[in-house]
């Protein structure tokens, strides 16, 4: 495999990395609650979040209370991630 090949993959494994104990320590102050959540309530929440995204980069003043886009970014990560947990147990439920 090519070099530029392996930096993108341990880079790529790095973030998800931390995207992971993001969501783990998020996990430890919400819960499951996303679990309660239904899938078109996760969509609107990746949409608010690629929106806040869109309104930080247009700004010319730093975020008061934002923690960035990077951290929206992730956010997004995840949030996908629980849609697509959820869209496997919906998945499973039909076949049983």
């Amino acid at each position: 495999m090519e070099e530029a090949k392996k930096d993108t993959i341990r880079e790529y494994d790095e973030i998800l990395k931390e995207v992971r104990e993001l969501m783990i320590a998020k996990n430890t102050d919400y819960g499951d609650s996303w679990r309660k959540m239904r899938l078109s309530s996760i969509t609107d929440q990746i949409i608010v979040k690629a929106y806040r995204i869109r309104k930080l980069e247009e700004s010319k003043e730093p975020p008061k209370i934002s923690e960035g886009v990077e951290a929206e970014y992730r956010d997004i990560i995840n949030y996908c991630i629980f849609a697509l947990m959820k869209l496997r147990d919906e998945k499973q439920r039909r076949k049983e």
